[in-house]
């Protein structure tokens, strides 16, 4: 629903192909069996599904070969629909443009277009601008395929279900599945598409105001039962107002638009909607969004409220059967991808039918082309949804700052693109955030006790695995030196370890004799005096179970060939199946380990070290007690999270009773194990909060590495809704990590308030200078940011070469 030409260009505006050979229109369809050449070319071909997806499909292979012999069954009337309006992009309209002028046109004549998003919460309405939308009504959409279908010589068939699709398998060459999130084919073989489907925790209903809204509106409802959250957009134009010389014949159309109400479902059922008629429940809601309606009722279309549920397939064909659009595939309402991707992936099944030699290359290409696309869109659709699944998390911010929030909840709609397009309300939103006339918000200040960051980014812990007896040598001056002098607020050292015992590998650098704090305040005095202005900050941690593996780039986790030393963790459970069982920790051996990380922290302040982080997270030793899938433990330390609890805060006092007062102490921890009975994002909060309670100045959130068979969902800021929610529900600043990639990222979650500093690893990898670079591609030049004489002459960003824009992924002439 919400797609804007700020999205990614999608695999339906790539590439270009040619016009269609003259040999495949001058093929002749017939009854009988076809040789395996004339197979490959599709001859006749079944569509299940009248849908938007299934209908272009069926359009564009006509209109590709005008012999073929297309037959597409719905099983509902042509004029029955479900729900009211949809959006599309401009990429997919250009798509839509090139493929077919004729479809094309019939669209553009009804397309609703507007701008603007109106956010209403807290009876506080702000407006962002330059969105560039284009909708228009479902049926009408259906109406243009319909008539562009006859008009090709496709055989529709309404109301009548398709024959089984294996038996269509047997009698036509192609079959395409388009038949929406309940397929049936899919479910028909599903031990070979291997669908996931994921319900959620929200529960919407698809309604309709007979007036156009003039903007996107989201608006927020907080009731005695719970938030509840308004959608709506406007699909059908106003008519014109009548000449001031003509009298009114009749009421004066007011257009009209979608209108998607949305609650978690604890509130659904509070509420009473569960008890409800669709009657009723459509009263309801128009009642509770009197407001944005204006006092106006709403209208259903056998509406009933429904969860979302996300679908996924491991594979998208079956010899001559093919999934598309939601049968393949699903992507939340709230950023409007469902007919997008279904039209783009018909556009590619036809682009990829005609440029392949083999039907089975042809449905190969097809499924490379489009899964990385739909994996993009399922990814920004989740973090849409869990958004407002969470939106009681957002509520007290300032209603600026909360339009902000929703508007790059997505991930896609950033601050960088967002200010293009609306710099007024970017600017005030930049403004609320403190940001200096002309300073990018990673360039602001930010306090932690004594220590004043004088930017946001924070060069994350990076193992190097490069220490000869636990010493940093001149490989990790070098390393964090660059990274010093590169710009960041803060350099973090790897993790250092508080004993021989606790060391990841022999690589491993420590901080447990007094030789390696020596070498330690050598890289220190060099970032200090070299890098005025930033912090360097050392992460002290044991390995435990983790413990006695080869060096990273030699096998990672794998057991050392020879050299092993014994392992201790919370419970006796090797990490890997092949790996080193530890053993159980006795009491006596928690208090000496404890003291061990007491003296690393003495020898830390001894190095000349800004600020210590406690290392909980990833599965190593702090770590293990707090996860109960690494910690069985039947004592005191073990059982209940307030147990599991217990020796990493025991750890953590001691430390923080011998680390100067003035200097910050912050916590890594993992928000989620991403494996069943583990660790949750709730539980994380938990967490965070019992750290806060005993000084704790930050949580620094990363997420899984606690067990081998975990199941992690990677994407860009995949953790970052991680810091969000421990930031908002615990109370204390956060330190976000995880793929995030770019200084609009950067950006973008420190003003959404989803974060207070971001954690960079890769990138600083790729480039040591990444903060220095980031100004100078923002045009800042500030005290957020200081150029070492030395390299000031490359302050200025260099010339680059032009690139050529994309060209349209399929293309045909009327």
């Amino acid at each position: 629903m919400f797609s804007t030409r700020g999205t990614a260009i999608s695999a339906g505006a790539r590439g270009c192909v040619g016009s269609a050979a003259s040999a495949a229109r001058a093929r002749q369809a017939t009854d009988g069996p076809r040789t395996p050449d004339e197979r490959n070319h599709p001859l006749r071909v079944a569509v299940i599904g009248g849908g938007p997806g299934g209908l272009y499909t069926a359009a564009l292979l006509k209109r590709l070969d005008p012999t073929r012999d297309i037959t597409l069954w719905e099983r509902n009337a042509p004029d029955d629909t479900f729900g009211f309006g949809v959006v599309l992009s401009d990429e997919t309209l250009g798509g839509i443009e090139h493929a077919d002028p004729q479809v094309y046109r019939a669209l553009q004549q009804h397309f609703v277009r507007w701008d603007d998003v109106d956010i209403v919460h807290r009876d506080t309405r702000h407006t962002s601008g330059g969105h560039a939308f284009a909708a228009l009504g479902r049926r009408r959409l259906l109406e243009v395929l319909h008539d562009r279908c006859r008009a090709l010589g496709v055989d529709l068939r309404f109301r009548a279900d398709a024959p089984d699709a294996a038996r269509l398998a047997e009698t036509h060459d192609l079959v395409v599945a388009a038949d929406g999130v309940n397929s049936r084919t899919r479910e028909a073989f599903a031990d070979v598409f291997r669908p996931r489907i994921t319900t959620h925790r929200c529960r919407y209903i698809w309604l309709a105001a007979d007036f156009a809204f003039d903007a996107f509106r989201f608006e927020i409802a907080e009731t005695e039962h719970g938030v509840m959250q308004l959608h709506g957009y406007p699909y059908s134009r106003p008519s014109p107002g009548p000449h001031p010389s003509t009298r009114p014949t009749g009421p004066r159309n007011e257009g009209a638009s979608t209108v998607i109400v949305e609650m978690r479902q604890e509130v659904w059922h509070a509420a009473g909607f569960d008890d409800m008629d669709e009657t009723e429940s459509v009263a309801r809601c128009a009642k509770i969004f009197a407001d944005a309606l204006g006092g106006r009722p709403l209208k259903s279309n056998n509406s009933a409220w429904t969860t979302f549920r996300t679908v996924v397939n491991e594979r998208w064909s079956h010899g001559n059967v093919v999934l598309l659009g939601d049968a393949a595939h699903t992507a939340h309402f709230s950023i409007g991808s469902g007919t997008k991707l279904a039209v783009e992936d018909a556009l590619a099944l036809a682009a990829c039918l005609r440029e392949q030699p083999t039907l089975e290359k042809a449905l190969t290409a097809y499924e490379t082309e489009r899964r990385p696309v739909v994996a993009s869109t399922q990814r920004a659709a989740r973090a849409s949804l869990e958004w407002f699944e969470d939106l009681p998390l957002h509520l007290s911010q300032p209603p600026r700052q909360f339009a902000f929030n929703l508007l790059t909840r997505s991930r896609r709609v950033t601050h960088d693109n967002l200010r293009l397009r609306d710099p007024r309300f970017t600017e005030a939103v930049e403004r609320g955030f403190g940001c200096p006339p002309g300073t990018p918000p990673m360039f602001t200040p930010f306090r932690l006790r004594g220590l004043t960051l004088r930017n946001r980014v924070v060069v994350s812990p990076m193992d190097m695995y490069s220490a000869v007896d636990g010493v940093p040598g001149d490989f990790h001056l070098v390393h964090l030196g660059a990274r010093a002098l590169g710009g960041a607020g803060l350099v973090m050292t790897e993790m250092v370890c508080v004993s021989p015992e606790g060391r990841i590998t022999p690589g491993c650098a420590g901080l447990y004799t007094g030789r390696q704090a020596e070498a330690w305040r050598r890289i220190t005095a060099f970032a200090h005096e070299r890098a005025p202005g930033t912090a360097i900050g050392v992460q002290l941690g044991h390995s435990g179970r983790k413990g006695s593996t080869k060096l990273m780039w030699e096998g990672m986790d794998e057991p050392l060939d020879d050299g092993n030393w014994p392992l201790v963790a919370a419970s006796p459970l090797p990490y890997r199946s092949d790996g080193q069982v530890p053993r159980e920790l006795s009491r006596a051996q928690l208090t000496d380990i404890r003291e061990q990380f007491t003296a690393a922290a003495v020898r830390a302040v001894r190095a000349g070290f800004d600020l210590l982080e406690l290392h909980c997270a990833h599965g190593y030793l702090l770590s293990g007690f707090l996860s109960p899938l690494t910690n069985r433990r039947t004592d005191a330390y073990g059982g209940s999270p307030e147990k599991r609890l217990r020796f990493p805060l025991e750890v953590f006092d001691a430390v923080r009773a011998v680390w100067p007062e003035d200097r910050p102490m912050t916590v890594r921890i993992s928000a989620t194990d991403w494996a069943e009975g583990g660790i949750t994002a709730e539980d994380a909060v938990v967490v965070a909060r019992a750290f806060a309670a005993h000084g704790a100045d930050a949580i620094d959130v990363s997420t899984g590495q606690v067990v081998a068979d975990e199941k992690p969902e990677f994407g860009r800021s995949y953790q970052t809704p991680f810091a969000d929610r421990v930031r908002n529900q615990a109370g204390i600043p956060v330190i976000a990590v995880g793929a995030i990639s770019s200084w609009d990222d950067v950006n973008s979650l420190l003003l959404a308030g989803r974060t207070d500093l971001c954690a960079l690893a890769r990138p600083h990898l790729y480039d040591p200078h990444w903060t220095l670079h980031a100004a100078a591609e923002q045009g800042y030049e500030g005290p957020g940011v200081l150029w070492p004489p030395q390299y000031r002459a490359g302050s200025r960003r260099p010339q680059t070469g032009r690139t050529d824009a994309p060209k349209p992924r399929l293309t045909l002439t009327d």
